[in-house]
């Protein structure tokens, strides 16, 4: 039997975490109500499937802005045997103290797909604020093909990933798709008003090389995580190929934005004819090679994207805590599976390295034998939760 061994001596060592403490989910998925208290420690939640396991992630994933990390529907989140909206609310153990947070579907809504938050109590107008107190980062089956899949999902994910660190991310990327978009609608209808045209493409460029440059700081740090760690899983080499990030190499900011402004201009007639843009961080890929094989990511084997996946992933955690100084919530729902052994392994002993609290999910006990005596185990069924 493989055994882990303790990663740190004393309590002092261990970073400081945000811990869920109490959550209480009503009406949510196939929770009817659920009350439950948790200690600081990781959770380990087992059962076959459709009992609960990942909607009780899902649950916690929406203590940050966004859709959670399933991307759903508010109205998906509904409890189909309930008339009352869903709710989550829950109590946070942060570096500041217990902050509690609740968040659900708006009754007054009537298409129901606006999210009320509640911060101690009080109404918070933009979900965005969540992303001020709480840090969180998640691996889901789905991101298993995210390495064998079109640059939209790389980039997307890369996207989610910049906003835990810089809040101002998405509001960038908002103000960027909704010039493109208009843009588009523009030159569509034809014949377009130059000023209009120039205005929205000084929009793009600027927001557009500030994106990148973004996306491009997030690499720098994840580059250095990477190499400062050795262990069971593959070291990743990370690039981003897109015109503004490539030309942020070597240039600066505004240059890159007048080179941006130039190639929207030259190729208004084209974009017409396609109704696409095809210039801008909407095009821009993220570019995985597995280090040791010196392999694209695409052609490695289904085990290889998922352990280069964890390795990113486990990098960035690392570096969000550095940066947050906290260490997030990591919820790994089915996270067994593609994982050997060693790799198992691995990353139990990194998990318990990094201090956190993760929530682990699986159909099978087994594979977490080792990491039981140190985590609280849950059994799930039926949308009921008994500790083992």
């Amino acid at each position: 039997m493989l055994a882990i061994q303790p990663t740190y001596e004393t309590i002092e060592e261990i970073p400081i975490a945000l811990a869920v403490g109490k959550i209480t989910l009503a009406q949510f998925r196939n929770y009817h109500d659920l009350c439950l208290e948790f200690r600081h420690e990781p959770v380990v939640l087992t059962g076959p499937n459709g009992s609960g396991k990942t909607n009780l992630l899902e649950a916690i994933s929406l203590l940050v802005p966004g859709r959670g990390l399933r991307r759903a529907a508010l109205a998906e989140l509904q409890n189909q045997n309930a008339p009352e909206p869903w709710a989550v609310a829950a109590d946070l153990a942060t570096p500041l103290g217990t902050l509690q947070i609740g968040t659900g579907r708006d009754p007054e809504e009537s298409d129901g797909e606006r999210r009320l938050v509640h911060i101690d109590g009080k109404n918070v107008r933009n979900q965005h604020t969540l992303n001020e107190h709480v840090a969180m980062a998640w691996i889901t089956p789905e991101m298993d093909r995210i390495l064998a899949e079109g640059p939209g999902t790389r980039r997307k994910w890369l996207d989610r990933l910049v906003f835990s660190f810089d809040p101002a991310h998405g509001g960038r990327v908002h103000r960027y798709e909704k010039a493109l978009r208009e843009r588009l609608r523009l030159l569509r209808e034809g014949p377009a008003d130059a000023a209009w045209l120039n205005a929205l493409e000084d929009e793009m460029a600027q927001t557009g090389v500030a994106i990148a440059a973004a996306r491009k700081h997030l690499l720098r740090q994840l580059r250095t995580a990477i190499a400062e760690t050795t262990g069971e899983f593959p070291q990743a080499d990370l690039a981003l190929k897109g015109m503004a990030e490539e030309a942020l190499e070597d240039q600066p900011a505004l240059p890159v934005e007048d080179k941006m402004r130039a190639a929207l201009a030259r190729t208004r007639g084209e974009d017409a004819q396609s109704g696409t843009c095809a210039t801008g961080p909407h095009r821009s890929d993220l570019a995985v090679t597995h280090r040791a094989k010196q392999t694209p990511a695409e052609f490695c084997s289904t085990g290889e994207q998922k352990a280069l996946v964890v390795a990113i992933m486990l990098a960035y955690t690392r570096t969000l805590t550095k940066v947050r100084q906290m260490a997030p919530l990591l919820l790994l729902d089915d996270i067994a599976a593609h994982l050997d052994d060693v790799r198992r392994i691995a990353l139990f002993e990194e998990i318990r390295a990094l201090g956190v609290q993760a929530w682990l999910t699986g159909t099978d006990p087994e594979p977490f034998a080792p990491f039981l005596p140190f985590v609280q185990h849950g059994a799930v069924d039926h949308g009921r939760v008994n500790w083992v």
